[in-house]
């Protein structure tokens, strides 16, 4: 069976993997992604899932790797992780009441042939409106800090999502329908996988 490597920390990712018949190795790329730049939301993130994936796929011989990268873009501006619960805060505050895109960029590689595939999926978040007592207790909570965004629809952080259009997997960090596309274009049917 191919051996497969998510090139992610994110224990969302591994947990959608697991959670569709994959038994995903997970190796942590280390990229510095504060040194990646890009001219669009989207573009960062696609630069940054195919950095994880290449330098993940690098240090292997065979085997299938998985990279992805989220952002959220609001007004034309991609927001990762916050960088304190300050930033986290005030970046609720913006949020409330508005519309915004969970870009996630995938990347996938077949280390043996070395073909790659590469997409970005986005859905539409439309965020409730927190009071700020609320936000300050969910800052509290330590969850904004350690997501893209600083929300998470699978955590606390869904209280105060009303609604997304799109592909739900896709805010948690991996998008199914577009991964099973991607294997596709390399070659590998995803049910040939499923363990």
């Amino acid at each position: 069976m191919t051996e497969i490597v998510l090139a992610s920390a994110s224990p969302a990712r591994l947990a959608l993997l697991r959670g569709a018949g994959l038994d995903p190795k997970v190796i942590v790329s280390g990229v510095d992604e504060e040194a990646v730049v890009a001219a669009s939301p989207s573009e960062l993130c696609l630069a940054l899932a195919r950095a994880k994936a290449s330098v993940v796929a690098g240090g292997l011989t065979a085997g299938l790797v998985i990279g992805c990268d989220s952002v959220l873009e609001l007004d034309g501006t991609a927001y990762g992780k916050p960088a304190s619960a300050q930033d986290a805060a005030a970046r609720w505050r913006r949020m409330r009441g508005r519309t915004g895109r969970l870009l996630t960029g995938h990347c996938v590689i077949d280390v043996a042939t070395g073909a790659e595939a590469a997409e970005v999926g986005a859905t539409v978040v439309r965020f409730g409106t927190p009071g700020d007592d609320e936000i300050a207790a969910y800052v509290a909570s330590g969850e904004p800090l350690r997501v893209a965004g600083a929300f998470t629809l699978d955590g606390l952080g869904g209280w105060f999502v009303d609604g997304i259009d799109g592909d739900h997997g896709n805010v948690l960090g991996l998008s199914l329908p577009l991964l099973r596309d991607l294997l596709a274009r390399v070659g590998v049917p995803v049910t040939s996988l499923w363990r």
